[in-house]
């Protein structure tokens, strides 16, 4: 059975999607941009800033449905441009102790000023 995910603490969808869908013992988080749910737009224009919000997007998701950053075991980053790879793999890495899920990152065209959206999948026992 597939159940959907919504929480007030991230950005509502901005098109006909849920925040996630839990299916078993999976979490598949949707795409997430460096938007603020209170505001409703990016608040940053530097990729540590919009880390940081699009982190704190996908963790509030994964609390929402029961799950934390540890329970990720797979990552989808899309990149702006790949020049930013170094500057977002040092902010991400500080929600970590250590222990990183797998990842992907690839460079894509994104929509407005934002500099990358990340995709999660976690798992829980």
């Amino acid at each position: 059975m597939k159940n959907p995910v919504q929480t007030s603490k991230a950005p509502k969808p901005a098109g006909p999607y849920s925040q996630a869908a839990q299916a078993g013992n999976f979490l598949f988080v949707s795409g997430q941009l460096a938007v603020d749910p209170k505001e409703g737009k990016i608040v940053a224009d530097d990729m540590a800033g919009q880390t940081r919000q699009v982190m704190e997007n996908i963790e509030a998701i994964l609390e929402a449905a029961g799950y934390s950053l540890k329970d990720m075991v797979m990552v989808n980053v899309y990149l702006s441009s790949m020049a930013l790879f170094e500057e977002f793999n040092r902010e991400y890495a500080r929600f970590f102790e250590g222990d990183f899920p797998a990842r992907a990152t690839v460079g894509v065209e994104l929509k407005g000023n934002a500099l990358l959206e990340v995709s999660v999948v976690a798992y829980k026992e």
